[in-house]
């Protein structure tokens, strides 16, 4: 069976040390992931090959793009046809909300929820 490590063409993202989110005590408890986040952070990390980045480390309220993490478009390309695979929904390109969508973990994870309530 294919993981969905395949899903980043094979390529390797190492990230600077810099990259990597670490959670401090002095948070407030809105930083701490959901089972539904953490669930859609393993895939991130995992679909993303991103070496130096913790599952835990990855703020739910940070920007996933443009920010620490450092993704890129083809990332989000990538993220998104994981997204289908493993949850059985397409995120299209031309949708209007794609910004908000993709603004974080969090906001990520509550649509993928919202798309599958019933």
């Amino acid at each position: 069976m294919q993981s969905l490590r395949s899903c980043a063409v094979g390529r390797i993202r190492k990230r600077p040390l810099a990259a990597t989110l670490f959670i401090t005590n002095k948070q407030s408890m809105s930083s701490i992931q959901t089972p539904a986040e953490r669930e859609l952070a393993e895939l991130i990390v995992s679909c993303l090959n991103l070496e130096n980045v913790s599952v835990e480390a990855i703020v739910p309220e940070a920007a996933l793009f443009g920010g620490d993490l450092g993704l890129d478009s083809i990332d989000a390309l990538e993220l998104a046809l994981a997204i289908s695979k493993r949850y059985g929904f397409q995120l299209r390109s031309d949708n209007a909300d794609n910004k908000r969508i993709f603004s974080s973990l969090r906001a990520l994870s509550a649509h993928i929820q919202q798309q599958l309530a019933p």
